[in-house]
């Protein structure tokens, strides 16, 4: 299979939806004649026209509106947000009317809306551009979250949410636009709801989601290297709907858990995933349930703190070693 970045993963499948399906177009800040803030609808705007790659005005309430209500009369809307920061100032669109006109039209409407973009930290921008919202998003029910941490993953899971009939928020990472990996040519689909064992192993289970998936894989091939201990690494790459059966069948596999999270810890993502294993997977431990998340506090400005911020191999160690 051809090697390709990540942003190159995600181009190709707005160009597979775009060419397959009439009712695709992309909207946001940007996307169309400067092909992108970070250069992931390079080139679909010459190819595609105006009419199905648009930019918008900065106004993210107005564009996600717009997105919403063009789902609703049957279009499939790709909105770009040029971070998931932004969004904040249109929750009221994304919340109120994309998580809950299917249930507040008894079912007869649906919203078959991408919102994707960036959400992390790690990259110098400082606080108010630096969040985390998938347990945000996730907290609503008729909102979808997922998070692919390989370019494999980010066309399929894309190419997927398109589809979708609900709303799918699609959270990326600037950090992890350059990764490259193996990918298809052509379409493909993976299922929303649906984790993926990156690394099997046998004594520790590593649960994380995006870019922590790579932070993981690389703690566990220096924990098994320094100290011989196996660690198993789970890919979660949807967040909602959730696939608990994996991670339960990797706990009951090793016993041990470290869920690794980019998210702040109160409330958190992997929150959510230990108080699911606490209930449904206690017998199956033989030592408590750990978690390594971005540390408490904004997005730190000062490069050197905000790695130090954010989940480290090291850190990761650290803590599964307390474990045996």
């Amino acid at each position: 299979m051809p090697v390709i970045d990540y942003k190159t993963a995600l181009n190709q499948a707005f160009a597979e939806e775009l060419t397959r399906d009439e009712s695709v177009f992309l909207i946001g800040e940007e996307v169309a004649q400067y092909n992108g803030a970070y250069k992931v609808t390079k080139g679909l705007w010459e190819r595609f026209g105006s009419k199905r790659v648009i930019d918008t005005p900065i106004s993210e309430a107005a564009f996600l509106g717009l997105g919403v209500g063009a789902a609703m009369m049957g279009l499939r809307p790709v909105v770009e947000l040029m971070f998931w920061s932004f969004a904040y100032v249109g929750f009221d669109q994304i919340i109120n009317n994309a998580g809950c006109v299917r249930y507040m039209s008894g079912g007869l409407i649906n919203v078959p809306m991408v919102i994707r973009g960036p959400a992390n930290g790690g990259t110098n921008v400082g606080a108010t551009h630096s969040h985390t919202p998938e347990n945000f998003l996730a907290n609503t029910p008729g909102l979808k979250v997922v998070a692919p941490a390989t370019p494999y993953d980010a066309k399929g899971l894309m190419i997927a949410s398109i589809r979708d009939n609900d709303t799918v928020c699609f959270m990326e990472n600037t950090l992890l636009y350059g990764e490259t990996g193996e990918v298809p040519e052509g379409s493909y689909t993976i299922p929303l709801g649906v984790a993926d064992i990156k690394r099997e192993g046998t004594d520790v289970s590593f649960v994380a989601h995006g870019r922590a998936v790579l932070t993981a894989l690389a703690a566990a091939e220096r924990l098994e290297a320094e100290h011989g201990i196996s660690a198993e690494v789970v890919d979660l790459r949807s967040i909602r709907p959730l696939d608990e059966e994996t991670i339960l069948h990797s706990i009951a596999k090793t016993h041990r858990v470290v869920l690794i999270d980019e998210n702040k810890p109160f409330c958190g993502v992997s929150a959510q995933i230990a108080a699911m294993i606490a209930e449904k997977a206690f017998d199956q431990l033989d030592a408590p349930v750990l978690r390594v998340t971005a540390l408490d506090a904004p997005a730190i400005y000062s490069m050197p703190l905000e790695k130090i911020q954010l989940p480290t191999s090291e850190r990761i160690i650290a803590k599964a070693l307390t474990l045996f």
